[in-house]
């Protein structure tokens, strides 16, 4: 019962030890192992074991794909500053986890001391435009320069974007100003182009109109012509000559016109002689008319001179 008793204790204690050496490691990582110091192993995701007090863990590596955000201010070609915002997904690679982990102190500042560095070597290169139309092209060289340096120290740069490019609020003001006033110009050429067409399409209607009208006149007077022709033929049937045919078929139109005025109570019509030789025989009348006048109030007034003498 002694030995029992005394064996209880070196059990649990042997539990206690074991324990202190187990642990387990997640999927998509890896802990590297240290021995009094030294590195040891890399073990993978699982159930893993390491000597209590003389190996310990010296760390965990993330083998997912991460992503490092940087923004970087810097200035274009034509004297614009602007912010860009650049993502980096990089990743450990499999193959140099000692290296990823012993060589670099803190990757994050390692990565973005080198987007500045494209970033302000590229972007000066460009106006402000050009930096939008060639995003890519300063991602591209952000990835190209990245892998060439991370590779080393076993980092892999899986993708390097430009999302956003920031400039100054007054820049972007007047960009804003720059694009409405192109779209205003161009909605200014469009409203010319639509006016033009109307005014074609209304000259084209006025010419139709006045053609077809005065086709309807052409073929009005044709009709009154034939008539007229008519006319005169059935007063020659009945024994009326054709001067005198004319001469009773102009009276009765004149009589019809001067009864169609007569039926209108709005009608503010004159009608003048429209001959150009009875416009001289009117001012004549008119002449004569005045003269008359003249005459008739010279005698009145002389009359009433030889009444008052004889008075």
């Amino acid at each position: 019962m002694e030995s029992v008793a005394f064996l209880i204790p070196i059990f649990f204690l042997v539990l206690i030890v074991l324990s202190m050496g187990l642990f387990t490691v997640k999927q998509q990582s890896t802990v590297l192992v240290e021995r009094l110091g030294k590195f040891h192993s890399i073990r993978g995701p699982g159930l893993q074991l390491k000597i209590p007090f003389i190996d310990r863990i010296a760390g965990k590596v993330n083998l997912k794909i991460q992503q490092l955000d940087v923004i970087v201010e810097t200035k274009t070609f034509d004297d614009v500053f602007v912010k860009l915002k650049v993502s980096v997904q990089y990743k450990i690679l499999r193959d140099n986890i000692y290296d990823a982990f012993y060589k670099l102190q803190d990757p994050q500042d390692q990565i973005t001391a080198y987007v500045f560095d494209v970033v302000r070597a590229e972007v000066p290169k460009m106006k402000l435009d050009d930096v939008f139309v060639k995003k890519d092209d300063i991602a591209i060289a952000i990835k190209r320069e990245l892998e060439e340096a991370m590779n080393t120290y076993g980092y892999g740069i899986v993708k390097a974007l430009v999302t956003d490019i920031d400039p100054d609020q007054q820049v972007k003001n007047a960009m804003n100003r720059i694009n409405a006033a192109e779209r205003e110009k161009v909605a200014a050429e469009y409203d010319g182009e639509a006016e033009r067409i109307r005014i074609v399409a209304k000259a084209r209607a006025e010419a139709e109109s006045k053609r077809l009208q005065g086709q309807g006149i052409a073929d009005q007077r044709r009709e009154i012509a034939k008539g007229l022709e008519d006319s005169v033929e059935m007063l020659n049937a009945v024994g009326i000559n054709s001067q005198e045919a004319s001469a009773l078929i102009v009276i009765t139109q004149h009589y019809d016109t001067l009864q169609a005025i007569g039926e209108s109570t709005q009608s503010n019509l004159i009608l003048l002689p429209n001959n150009p030789s009875s416009a001289s025989d009117m001012l004549t009348n008119m002449v004569a008319s005045f003269t008359a006048s003249q005459q008739i109030g010279e005698q009145m007034k002389l009359t009433k001179e030889q009444v008052k003498v004889l008075k």
